[in-house]
């Protein structure tokens, strides 16, 4: 098993220097994508250490692994053989090349993950390693069928291709956006939340309806928030009998509600709402103490040097049990207590 700082990464000890490792595809998310790329060749240009090619290997018939670091293809090859393929064929090279274009010229579908330059601050298509429109202008005579990642936060605006845009949520964190070209492309924008692997398309549904806060309150998965899907998530829960209200929103956060419990795995959470007031420690605090609250979770702006200062001025005092969740929207706060799977 493989970990990052953040996940585990890989079920098998992979072979890595610590930039191939942070910058590799998880298992899990690298599974999905060779399912919904499954073809009879497949590129990967700039392949890195391979965490994708692995599983391409598993669903196509050939994958061709391309990367211009030797480290890092030697690397490849290792952990190929660590999970057991062998229908892989390395090329060290340049993905821009006519060289590298050449050996891969029988390639049905065309994939990279180009890398984020770290000095890079603000991300375009141009600025990543190697440049996605670069991939895109050498490769389209080979294929139509081209697919790329890119960084989740990139306004959608610098993307201005005729792609779907498939923003992806890993254990309710928003973790990857990928880019699908030519038939490839199902829809405009969607939505993928993993584990499970449910998938939620943009269609021409009606924009959700606001409502007045009511007894429960939802996180939608941050996929479905980025993808803009939020009214296609309420006309599928409407075919279920469910009705689902717009309550709050900001760039951090956004709350849905309903009168009655529902349950979707496109919800990263659930909560109990318990009250309202007002963005004041002193009436915060009243309430918490009314709801036998030990411990509070603070999820409004604030900055980071404030958050524990705050959090301790709300718990001082409190004898209870219950861990509660404090939402801010400017002046108004909700306190609501989260509902366990």
């Amino acid at each position: 098993m493989t970990r990052d700082k953040y996940t585990i990464k890989f079920t098998q000890p992979v072979t890595s220097n610590k930039e191939g490792l942070q910058l590799a595809t998880p298992e899990i998310v690298a599974k999905y994508i060779a399912k919904r790329l499954k073809t009879e060749i497949i590129a990967d240009l700039g392949c890195g250490i391979g965490g994708q090619v692995i599983f391409f290997a598993k669903e196509c018939k050939k994958v061709y692994a391309v990367e211009r670091n030797p480290e890092k293809l030697e690397y490849a090859k290792r952990n190929c053989t660590l999970y057991g393929v062998d229908n892989v064929d390395f090329i060290l090279g340049d993905a821009l090349s006519e060289d590298t274009k050449e050996m891969v010229s029988d390639a049905d579908i065309i994939f990279s993950d180009p890398a984020r330059p770290l000095s890079e601050k603000e991300r375009t298509l141009e600025n990543l390693e190697p440049p996605v429109t670069g991939i895109i202008k050498l490769y389209s005579d080979i294929t139509a069928e081209l697919a790329f990642h890119a960084p989740p936060q990139m306004p959608p605006e610098r993307i201005n291709l005729d792609c779907e845009h498939e923003y992806l949520s890993l254990n309710g964190q928003l973790n990857r956006l990928t880019l699908y070209f030519g038939s490839l492309k199902e829809c405009e924008r969607s939505a993928v939340v993993i584990p499970g692997e449910t998938r939620l398309c943009s269609t021409e549904a009606p924009v959700i309806k606001e409502g007045p806060l009511f007894d429960y309150v939802y996180e939608p998965e941050p996929s479905v928030v980025k993808a803009n899907l939020l009214s296609e998530l309420a006309r599928k829960l409407a075919g279920t009998g469910k009705e689902i209200l717009y309550y709050k929103g900001n760039e951090k956060r956004t709350l849905l509600t309903s009168p009655g419990l529902i349950n979707s795995p496109f919800f990263k959470d659930r909560y109990l709402v318990l009250g309202r007031t007002e963005m004041d420690i002193s009436k915060i605090k009243e309430k918490l103490r009314l709801e036998k609250a030990g411990k509070v979770v603070l999820r409004f702006d604030i900055k980071p040097e404030k958050y524990w200062e705050t959090r301790i001025k709300l718990e001082n005092g409190l004898s209870g049990t219950r861990t509660l969740h404090i939402f801010g929207f400017g002046d108004e706060v909700v306190i609501c207590e989260k509902i366990k799977s």
